[in-house]
């Protein structure tokens, strides 16, 4: 049997006497897209930290392909923080060409031909670009590497709908089928149609976890409406 990409094992995180997660047992499979959910403060960020390694486990671990995250695993791992995390002045050009020299899995050509394919001028600064353009540049950036796990922390939460189908598709057409892609979003209906798997979250712990088919045809309901359901104030 195949090991999982990423696992968790009684994973706690604490900031202080807050409990960001509480004993998260997690396992994704290889190949799928998988939905974590959940709302603002749920502990979704905390846990795509904890696996890029930003972070480390309070109590527990995590596994990146069996091995605790570090230099070995951040080879593997593709990571898309939830604000733009590159220098302002630096140009689109730049930005293909650091990336290049910096990870051996990048594929330079594919995001020139990305970002041409977007009608972006690789000469912009980041600073001049507007917050879609910008986004657009950062998921161009992470999607054109061939790596095993792809971490999307709300990669459409504050684009307009038009950005929100190019990035959607963006994922769907730019990972491999031995990869993973793990999206954190609250935007569900967005989303769903994507998903192979869903993993609900909610104060630090999972409440759900599930294949998005078995949602639909166990619980007659779509993702969108059993997450509705779960977090309705």
């Amino acid at each position: 049997m195949t090991a999982p990409i990423l696992e968790c094992r009684n994973l706690v995180k604490t900031y202080g006497s807050r409990t960001a997660l509480q004993g998260i047992n997690l396992q994704l499979g290889r190949g799928r897209i998988v939905g974590l959910l959940g709302p603002n403060g749920s502990g979704k960020t905390t846990l795509i930290k904890l696996a890029c390694g930003l972070l480390s486990p309070t109590h527990g671990e995590i596994l990146v392909d069996g091995k605790k995250p570090g230099p070995a695993t951040k080879a593997q791992v593709s990571y898309l923080p939830e604000r733009m995390a590159v220098e302002q002045w630096m140009k689109a050009s730049q930005l293909v060409g650091f990336y290049q020299d910096f990870y051996r899995d990048f594929d330079g050509a594919k995001a020139r031909e990305m970002l041409a394919a977007l009608k972006i001028d690789p000469g912009d600064t980041i600073k001049s670009m507007s917050k879609g353009t910008r986004e657009k540049v950062q998921l161009v950036l992470v999607m054109s590497r061939r790596a095993d796990l792809y971490l999307l922390d709300e990669p459409i939460g504050g684009v307009d709908p038009a950005t929100r189908d190019y990035i959607l598709r963006t994922i769907i057409g730019n990972y491999s089928e031995n990869s993973t892609v793990l999206i954190s979003t609250h935007l569900i209906a967005e989303v769903e149609n994507l998903l192979d798997d869903v993993v609900m979250i909610n104060q630090g712990g999972i409440v759900l976890q599930s294949t998005a088919d078995e949602i639909r045809e166990n619980r007659g309901k779509s993702v969108d409406e059993l997450f509705r359901e779960v977090f309705r104030c």
